[in-house]
């Protein structure tokens, strides 16, 4: 069964525009997607970010300013980051408001949720 959850994806390539978007949110598809994954779970929202430090990926500057921002500090972030909601129980939610609404401002644009076909 899939289950779609709107996440905010922050792309390492700095010409690739921060989404917020539906994607399908079993751990399988996520890593078939993007690569293996580490999950990061802080109060209401969970970021998975690549697991092998990207390989000859550069750092993914814009979510470590997100991160930064939230609070959490790591050394290094490569690859495409992606942030979804969490529940008490550790299932995935749609990404929280405040959450894009952060990225809005850091990154200075409007995000507006998109369907994937």
């Amino acid at each position: 069964m899939i289950r779609k959850c709107i996440a905010l994806v922050v792309p390492a390539r700095l010409g690739e525009d921060v989404t917020a978007r539906s994607l399908d949110v079993r751990y399988g598809t996520l890593q078939a997607l993007y690569g293996p994954r580490d999950c990061i779970v802080r109060g209401d929202w969970q970021a998975y970010l690549r697991a092998d430090n990207g390989g000859n990926l550069g750092p993914n500057l814009r979510a470590m300013q997100l991160l930064h921002e939230t609070g959490l500090y790591l050394p290094e972030v490569a690859g495409n980051a992606l942030f979804l909601g969490s529940t008490e129980h550790g299932w995935a939610t749609d990404a929280p408001e405040h959450l894009i609404r952060l990225a809005e401002r850091l990154f200075d644009m409007r995000l507006v949720a998109v369907e994937l076909v």
